[in-house]
């Protein structure tokens, strides 16, 4: 058998190209933000996770611009050898503080984070416990790690409860959340995680990716309720609020020491380069210096979310700048995107398996730098095609 078989008979895709309904790979020929271009007509984007709209500010692309500069394209290897710079130590140095804890690691990427961490800490005999809803990521790195792997249902904490009461006591064992649930925007409830970790022997690692820059001031979801020295690891990526690319891990000084030498992820990929490097740290002196940032983006989900409402659609538990637009249904699904897409308004649709079956949606998110007109303007567009297809 041709182990290539399965590529040349799967046309699902290339059926949905030649349909004109294919809402993913779009090419985009100029993004500003709020606004992206498409074969010359400009859309208001309202699926981008650039919470805080700071890859547009001029603070960011000059320090960008002046790495390259100083230190060209690339670093040319991995941490570990020859691509470390003394920018990456003080932007560690600096996350680390940002988010309250000893130290911090950076990664290439917030995938490479999660795969790193989770199968560095975690090995053959340990337990891995996660949220149904966590992202693919965490589950990856679980797999990658041979541990052992738990799962309790979404933010049930009868559930992790039961799931933690039937692991032996003699066995190291990691619970991953993520704080910001990346399709639905609620926020998983750290207080009573944190909880059942300290009862049960078990350390609480908390994917940050969505919620930093949005929550707690812009320090996360341990900040949010309080409990910074509750939880054992923070990580975050640099590819949403902090308007970059790549990833961190945040916390006691002796678990960043070994993880740093021992995660493969971080060993054998080349380091961040310096553009995405000097982005991020601008990006996080921003968060810091400019609390405004994270309640101007919180001002408009709220806005957003009371708008749907009020207009008859189901937004879920959001709670966040991430707005579900729940639908239940594939082809309905797709339909509303094409429609809204056409109208003018960039979302995403999210379909099995990202999303459980009968919880299809579209997924919106704000930014910051949203203005008002541009967000009525989004909502007219909703209230139009949502009656065109039925929704409300």
């Amino acid at each position: 058998m041709d182990i290539f078989e399965k590529c040349f008979k799967w046309t699902d895709a290339r059926e949905a190209i030649a349909a004109g309904t294919y809402p993913f790979f779009i090419p985009l020929s100029e993004n500003e933000g709020t606004e992206v271009v498409f074969q010359g007509r400009r859309l208001i984007m309202c699926g981008s996770n650039n919470y805080l709209g700071l890859t547009c500010h001029p603070k960011v692309r000059e320090a960008a611009q002046q790495a390259i500069a100083r230190f060209g394209t690339s670093c040319t290897g991995s941490r570990f050898l020859n691509g470390t710079l003394e920018m990456h130590e003080t932007l560690e140095r600096e996350l680390a503080e940002w988010v309250g804890k000893p130290a911090a690691l950076t990664f290439s990427t917030g995938m490479q984070v999660n795969l790193g961490t989770i199968s560095a800490l975690v090995t053959r005999g340990d337990y891995v416990i996660l949220d149904k809803d966590d992202h693919a990521s965490i589950v990856d790195g679980a797999f990658l790690s041979g541990g052992n792997i738990q799962r309790f249902r979404h933010n049930d904490m009868e559930h992790l409860e039961r799931v933690l009461k039937d692991l032996p006591a003699d066995k190291g064992k990691l619970i991953v959340v993520d704080g910001l649930f990346s399709m639905e925007g609620d926020i998983a409830p750290l207080p009573d995680i944190a909880r059942l970790a300290k009862q049960y022997g078990a350390r609480l690692m908390v994917d940050d990716a969505h919620a930093m820059g949005v929550l707690g001031g812009g320090r996360g979801t341990a900040a949010h309720f309080g409990i910074t020295q509750d939880v054992d690891l923070i990580m975050s990526t640099f590819s949403k609020s902090f308007a970059s690319l790549g990833g961190f891990i945040a916390g006691d000084d002796d678990v960043i020491h070994y993880v740093k030498h021992h995660a493969r992820a971080l060993i054998f990929s080349a380091s961040l380069p310096p553009a995405n490097a000097a982005a991020a740290l601008a990006a996080l002196r921003i968060m810091r210096d400019e609390p405004e940032w994270a309640q101007k983006v919180n001002e408009n989900a709220e806005l957003m979310r009371r708008g749907f409402k009020q207009l008859g659609f189901n937004t879920g538990n959001s709670v966040t700048p991430v707005i579900p637009i729940i639908i239940g249904d594939d082809q309905r699904t797709f339909l509303t995107w094409k429609l809204l897409f056409d109208a003018g308004v960039f979302v995403n649709p999210v379909i099995s398996p990202a999303v459980a079956p009968g919880r299809q949606l579209l997924r919106t998110s704000y930014m910051a730098t949203h203005t008002h007109d541009q967000l009525n303007q989004v909502l007219n567009v909703f209230e139009q095609v949502g009656k065109q297809v039925g929704l409300i």
